[in-house]
């Protein structure tokens, strides 16, 4: 496997060629246009980019050369320097310089500036009148040089979103074609159907990896951001960025970009206090603010941390129950995990108390929303004077999931993985009727179970989910599956096994079902619908 420094190193060579074919193109029709500041423009552009690019990656006899070169298409462009034919040839020559410079990075003997051109260069950029009468003449790059080709091309997105969708489509048949061979027990399908299993696979990787981009290209947007709304708000803010190389699909990091956009914002102006504030609570002048990605198997988790005055629980369960989403009674016995999830409810949000007190709160339900539409989980944990932390678990890919499949009264279902917590099986006898739900003891932390049959298929004005004697058997498997800093129990009749799985809408009119996320096809030709844990978790709140 190569690399991410390799990577970046083909990356930049492949552009900085590109770079070199466009400024050669652009640089002929100057010399018939001189006076056009439409192509000096995009000149003075392309040599920014290349020096830019160059410095950053550490080529500086490229970036030394580009700067030059930039500083000499800007004194043109200002008229500030004459387009004649000594400055036409000297600019051509360290054109081709450029290209030498980018062709031979991989050469064991890197190729070195020629010092008469630099001189050049330096002439026509420092002195800027009667200075051609003392340009040298210089070996040209051009004499021997081969045409080559940039090994990097540029795919529309929605072309590789439609390639993924066939490797979904033939993921499916795949899993048919493996079930096949094992019902016809014949050693050559099974040979036939192994090897197809290994190419879909890296075919599915491959098509995913051609859509990963650096989670960098959004990271690096926010020092900016930051430093100006911290300016507008009077306070000072130290940014920290931690995981710029973490890849991540294109399409995920475009949906999230306006919610963590919006979290950063609501940090800095709702979270964090002013200085005078902060020094009165005996904490640094300047707050922090912490932006990082990581890999965690096939997630990414971006975190949102800052240091601020955090929230205020008591006055987030006070404005619960005001807001009637919760009796009183219920709402002191909350944990704080559940209370914090209160903060997401639309409309809850936008009441002036909750933003004094809990410095959050403005749009959190659109938030929410976003990720759950990628099939991401947002969890908050906050502490009220040290701060506030907004965890993000985003998937690697938004057509092919991780999912865990199960039986219910002959149904086959499936839950995606990012949202289970655990699997685990009790004894009818550890589950208790508490109220009308049922609770049961996991490791110390008091979780609410259901009965996955009754909540999906029991009529509302019938539905008794706190009813023990509507289990079947002694044992009960429960997946235990976690939304909005909630967890819950479903109790399902058989559990199977973990699987990739490719999720296709579900027709009208089924897609108005709001507990379906979708519906894939097993291998042995079942169908099996999807479960929307969200949906599921706010249809088991209103009915219990």
């Amino acid at each position: 496997m190569k690399s991410r420094e390799q990577e970046y190193k083909e990356i930049f060579i492949a552009e900085a060629l590109e770079y070199f074919d466009s400024l050669n193109r652009h640089i002929s029709e100057l010399e018939k246009q001189p006076q056009d500041d439409r192509i000096l423009a995009e000149i003075f552009r392309l040599l920014h980019n290349l020096k830019a690019n160059a410095k950053a990656i550490g080529y500086l006899q490229i970036s030394d050369v580009s700067h030059k070169l930039e500083t000499a298409f800007s004194l043109i462009r200002n008229k500030e320097l004459n387009f004649s034919d000594e400055v036409v040839t000297v600019l051509f020559d360290g054109i081709d310089m450029l290209g030498d410079l980018i062709a031979n990075i991989d050469n064991p003997t890197p190729t070195e500036p020629d010092p008469v051109l630099l001189r050049n260069l330096d002439i026509i950029v420092d002195s800027l009148s009667d200075s051609t009468i003392e340009l040298a003449k210089v070996q040209k790059y051009t004499n021997s040089k081969n045409l080559s080709l940039s090994e990097l091309i540029y795919i529309q997105i929605k072309k590789l979103d439609h390639m993924l969708n066939l490797v979904g489509e033939l993921i499916i048949d795949r899993d048919r074609i493996i079930s096949l061979s094992r019902e016809l027990n014949n050693d050559d399908l099974k040979v036939v159907s192994s090897h197809l299993y290994r190419i879909t696979e890296e075919l599915q990787y491959s098509v995913m990896d051609a859509r990963l981009v650096n989670i960098g290209t959004l990271f690096n947007k926010f020092p900016r951001i930051v430093r100006d709304i911290a300016s507008a708000e009077h306070k000072d803010i130290n940014l920290e960025i931690i995981g710029q190389d973490i890849q991540i699909d294109r399409n995920i990091l475009q949906i999230i970009t306006d919610s963590l956009l919006h979290l950063v914002r609501n940090a800095i102006t709702h979270g964090i206090e002013k200085p005078e504030l902060r020094e009165k609570a005996n904490k640094p002048k300047s707050g922090s603010l912490l932006l990082s990605a990581r890999n965690d198997r096939d997630i990414v988790v971006i975190t949102l941390k800052d240091d601020g005055r955090g929230i205020d629980l008591k006055q987030v369960r006070k404005t619960a129950v005001k807001n009637k989403l919760i009796s009183a009674d219920v709402a002191e016995g909350l944990p704080d995990s559940e209370v914090l999830s209160f903060l997401f409810e639309p409309g809850f949000s936008t009441a002036k108390e909750v933003t004094e007190y809990s410095g959050r709160g403005v749009g959190l339900d659109v938030v929410k929303n976003a990720i759950d539409s990628i099939g991401g989980r947002l969890h908050v944990d906050s502490a009220i004077g040290e701060g506030t932390t907004f965890v993000m678990q985003l998937p690697t890919s938004i057509a092919v999931k991780g999912a865990l499949l199960f039986e219910v009264d002959n149904i086959f279902y499936a839950i995606p993985l990012i949202h289970t917590e655990q699997v685990i099986a009790l004894d009818k006898d550890e589950l208790h009727e508490v109220g009308d739900v049922m609770v049961a003891d996991l490791k110390g932390e008091t979780v609410t179970v259901v009965y996955l049959h009754e909540l999906l298929n029991a009529d509302e004005a019938s539905m008794n989910l706190g009813d023990k004697t509507r289990l079947k058997g002694q044992v009960q498997n429960i997946v235990v599956v976690s939304y909005n800093n909630r967890k819950l129990g479903l109790i399902v009749d058989k559990l199977y096994r973990q699987q990739d799985i490719v999720v296709k809408p579900l027709s009208k009119p089924l897609d108005k079902i709001d507990l379906y996320g979708g519906v894939t096809l097993l291998g042995t030709g079942k169908v099996c619908l999807v479960l929307d844990v969200p949906a599921i978790t706010r249809y088991f709140i209103n009915n219990r």
